[in-house]
């Protein structure tokens, strides 16, 4: 016993606890439920039976008593004892709540939550449908042995189900129940071939054979056993008729004569070394299938990212698009800018402050705002209805898409993707625009500036060049029909005359790259935020890249301490 209970392995135990612990697996891909039922069955093992056996190897060796409904646990056990200590009868379920008997001297092992520490411990009469653990002190079990009596493996009632799989996880050893009518039932040889991979120790009782059949009966289980390769005890328990809804001491011969082999320390020993180097031996494989799934669950969250960042990122390129082939000025602005251009005042006023005067007053006396403020608004609601024209074409594309996976549909249904704000995307992309202007605002007065024009830039107006650099960066003719081909043409060219005739050809280039660029990194920012609203979620729902191989690691450090133990 002393290489598998070394402070080491205790240690190395708990830390794989804590990264089972650490598997949220939260997304709902295929085998899900599964890997999430693993999981959970590996940590109950360790809280219940693993860690608690490595501390205490001389704690009483505990034998759960489990089986199919009706098969007779818990007569089994009453008559064991000579009391009524389980409820026995013909309602189903009949145990609902876990007895534990164990011999007064033991009381110490199980009076506190050494094992099974989620189940409080209740005294008195035992009463259907209390939560906890009657705990019954009887001379009739030997001291270092305890039996408990677990609810029904197939149990109309799902938590008593749960409760048996967790009470036997945390036996050193099983006590199978079975009928000569029942013994080939499914359910119970699954749970025959978890002990088989875990290397638990297990007896069965053949339960209520009738003469005639007390040689075929429990042949025919000897095969069956043999051919699952499972080495089991087999007591038999012929057919008769209870006493007191007790079996008749003669009948119940095999099972004390089992008992008291196991009295002895060495058999108890042996037990205990047989289940609990069986529970470590059966990590590996148990912790990789679950390591596996961290790392689907992984690949499926990073694809329905991916999904969405694939949506947002065609909106940006539909952008894009717009901004270089989509008209930003149509109508009457852009009629009135090429006409302010395009009449020569403009550039007449770059020799003086008489054009950009004469239509100040013009404007002013017409009740209108300068065309260099028109043409900004204009510029900032085109920009506003195409970003969020693709924003909401993203959208329908990224729930699509999540929609044809499970595991995307969940978290939908779930609420976890805030739905669009109108407002609030109307807000960022207003904020940002604006922004961007006065940038191109800073950017000509400091070009402006450096090439010693400020007067002529400051005769104009840093706005109204601002605006002509503007169209020069995004007024194109796609888009456009009939005679606004023309104008926006013309206005372009224009104010590329405008410009080129201000700060030279390769400013102007190096201004109209600088002015795009910024707008398409600010306009990005925005799309990114959009698609954060699925992309969080999706990226939430993972656990730690690193825990696949972190749980594969804190298993092999268990396997080594052993090794080293």
């Amino acid at each position: 016993m002393a290489a598998i209970s070394s402070a080491s392995v205790v240690d190395a135990v708990e830390m794989l606890r804590v990264r089972l612990h650490d598997a949220r697996l939260a997304l709902e891909i295929p085998g899900a439920d599964e890997s999430r039922r693993q999981r959970d069955e590996l940590i109950g093992q360790i809280d219940d039976y693993v860690l608690p056996r490595l501390e205490q190897l001389g704690a009483p060796l505990v034998v759960v008593i489990g089986g199919s409904t009706g098969a007779g646990k818990s007569t089994l056990l009453n008559s064991l004892i000579g009391d009524e200590v389980s409820p026995s009868g013909v309602l189903r379920p009949t145990t609902t709540t876990p007895v534990l008997v164990c011999n007064p001297a033991d009381r110490s092992w199980f009076a506190d939550d050494r094992i099974l520490g989620g189940l409080p411990r209740l005294t008195g009469t035992v009463k259907q449908g209390a939560h906890g653990l009657f705990l019954v002190l009887d001379d009739d079990i030997p001291p270092g042995l305890a039996l408990l009596d677990a609810p029904d493996i197939d149990s109309v009632v799902e938590r008593n189900r749960e409760l048996a799989t967790q009470l036997l996880a945390a036996g050193d050893l099983w006590l199978f129940v079975t009928t000569a009518a029942r013994y080939g039932d499914a359910v119970p040889w699954d749970y025959l071939r978890k002990a088989r991979e875990r290397s638990t120790a297990v007896a069965l009782v053949l339960n209520r054979v009738p003469p005639e059949a007390a040689t075929d009966v429990p042949a025919h289980l000897d095969e069956l056993l043999r051919t699952n390769r499972l080495d089991a005890r087999v007591l038999v328990i012929a057919e008769t008729h209870l006493r007191d809804g007790r079996i008749p001491d003669e009948d119940l011969a095999p099972v004390r004569r089992w008992l008291q082999e196991l009295a002895d320390p060495g058999a108890r020993a042996a037990v205990v070394r047989q289940t609990l180097d069986g529970a470590l031996g059966s990590l590996p494989s148990r912790v990789e299938r679950v390591a596996a799934h961290v790392d689907a669950q992984r690949t499926a969250g990073e694809g329905l990212a991916e999904a969405a960042d694939a949506a947002y990122a065609a909106a940006l390129e539909e952008i894009e698009r717009g901004l270089a082939e989509g008209p930003l000025l149509r109508g009457e602005v852009l009629a009135r800018w090429h006409e302010f251009i395009g009449t020569g005042d403009l550039m007449r006023s770059v020799q003086g402050a008489i054009g950009r005067a004469r239509d100040r007053l013009k404007d002013t006396l017409l009740g209108r705002p300068p065309v260099d403020v028109e043409v900004r608004a204009a510029i900032e609601q085109s920009i506003e209805t195409l970003v969020i024209a693709s924003c909401e074409k993203a959208e329908e594309r990224a729930r699509d898409a999540w929609r044809s996976d499970p595991a995307g549909r969940a978290l939908l249904d779930a609420g976890l993707v805030r739905e669009r704000a109108t407002a609030e995307l109307n807000e960022s992309i207003d904020h940002e625009v604006r922004a961007w202007q006065r940038g191109v605002f800073e950017l000509v007065a400091a070009v402006g500036a450096s090439k010693r024009l400020a007067g002529r830039v400051v005769s104009i107006g840093v706005n109204a060049v601002g605006a002509a650099l503007m169209i020069v960066v995004f007024a194109q003719t796609g888009g456009l029909t009939g005679g606004e081909v023309v104008v926006a043409g013309g206005s372009a060219a224009l104010s590329q005359r405008l410009l080129e005739a201000l700060f030279g050809d390769q400013a102007v280039r190096d201004l109209t790259t600088k002015a795009r660029t910024d707008l398409l990194a600010r306009l990005q920012g925005i799309i990114e935020s959009q698609s954060a609203r699925f992309h969080l979620p999706a990226r939430d729902a993972i656990d730690d890249p690193a825990l696949a191989d972190d749980l594969r690691a804190a298993v092999s450090a268990v396997e080594k301490a052993r090794e080293e133990g």
